[in-house]
């Protein structure tokens, strides 16, 4: 057994799968052997959801019925729209409050495991996560539920139950993009987090309530609020934006966020996709041209050869200007991240668990040894 230490695993093999394959130096994404730029261009949120499932595209009379049975799933329990009033009105922060309503969609639920309750508590999780977010978000702004619309896709059902209107085509297609360009990322310390708990046999609802809590950390998710805000900074004072971010490095403790990736050594391709749907979503907006504040960012970073030594924008950068286009609240970011790596938190469990061994890893101990023990009465 090896006493090589890798702090963070980096490096380490833990797994072996066919789901996403990441290659940080040329900037591929792929999903069970297709390109992402495919996927989101040509494919639905729902076809992305059964390909990580079941590992191949679906037929149309295989999509047909997925889509039926997680429509069917949307609806939610009145004690489960209870407890999200109850959290709305204590101010709760969204992916607090999501960790919490995930939970408590087990609630009367017979699965005793994640194997047993396999596709059928995925279906039910990835279905009713949008109707309790949005219902958290409706509360806390004063406002009644709105019910889910199953003749509705999944991605326009969402923006319809947050807003309460029908989205149109575009905001549609842009944000079943946005949900498929997030749906999966090889073992992220979220993803990760959700296979350990599922090694153990532990419920669905235990493993992708475990990856909402990885994901609440600042060093995985939040970074594409931070550069909505840090936007909306820019927008209110009026600063030029390169200015405003070279002011900003002098800072010791201050990066620009959305930029640099752990894995891609280029810029993300998830990046790429989604500065494109920024800049046609503010071709047609009136007010601020979000995407034009954060491309003078990004070429700020090029002139200076930061994009060439790998700090380049990733999924985040141009996710944020995306979502506050459709009209989604900035700290509502995250928990949409959370609504579309639902997809890869139960995809992994549950091919991990076709083979499953418990994940143990050990720890090298560096503490003392053979200490006198001294009584209590003489310390």
């Amino acid at each position: 057994m090896s006493d090589t230490l890798r702090k963070g695993l980096e490096g380490v093999l833990v797994a072996e799968s066919e789901l996403s394959f990441i290659d940080g130096d040329t900037g591929t994404l792929v999903y069970c052997g297709h390109a992402i730029e495919d996927l989101a261009t040509d494919a639905s949120f729902e076809e992305v959801l059964y390909l990580l499932w079941n590992g191949d595209l679906p037929t149309e009379s295989e999509l047909a019925a997925f889509t039926d049975s997680m429509a069917g799933e949307r609806a939610v329990e009145d004690t489960v729209l209870d407890t999200a009033e109850t959290l709305a009105a204590a101010d709760e922060e969204p992916m607090a409050a999501l960790r919490t309503l995930v939970s408590s969609l087990s609630a009367g639920s017979n699965e005793t495991d994640a194997s047993s309750a396999g596709q059928a508590a995925a279906r039910r999780l990835t279905a009713k996560i949008p109707t309790v977010l949005a219902a958290f978000d409706r509360y806390r702004r004063g406002e009644e539920p709105v019910a889910p619309d199953p003749a509705l896709g999944y991605a326009a059902n969402f923006l319809y139950m947050l807003t309460g209107e029908q989205p149109d085509a575009v905001a549609e297609e842009t944000f079943d993009q946005a949900l498929t360009l997030h749906a999966d990322h090889g073992l992220n310390a979220s993803t990760f987090t959700a296979m350990v708990v599922g090694s153990t046999m532990a419920d669905m609802y235990s493993a992708v309530t475990g990856g909402v809590g990885a994901l609440s950390g600042p060093l995985h998710g939040g970074a594409n609020q931070d550069v909505m805000e840090m936007l909306l900074d820019i927008d209110e004072t009026g600063a030029d934006p390169v200015e405003y971010v070279e002011q900003k490095r002098e800072q010791d403790d201050w990066r620009v966020p959305g930029m640099g990736h752990r894995v891609y050594g280029v810029k993300d391709p998830r990046a790429v996709i989604l500065e494109k749907k920024s800049a046609e979503l503010n071709a047609t907006a009136e007010g601020t041209n979000w995407y034009e504040l954060a491309d003078a960012i990004e070429q700020y970073f090029e002139e200076q050869g930061l994009v060439a030594k790998g700090i380049a924008p990733n999924v985040d950068f141009y996710s944020g200007t995306v979502y506050y286009q459709l009209g989604i609240p900035v700290d509502m970011f995250t928990p949409i991240f959370a609504m579309a790596r639902t997809a890869g938190w139960v995809g992994h469990t549950l091919e991990y668990q076709a083979e499953n061994r418990l994940i143990r890893p050990r720890s090298r101990y560096t503490g003392e040894r053979d200490r006198e023990f001294v009584p209590l009465s003489e310390r």
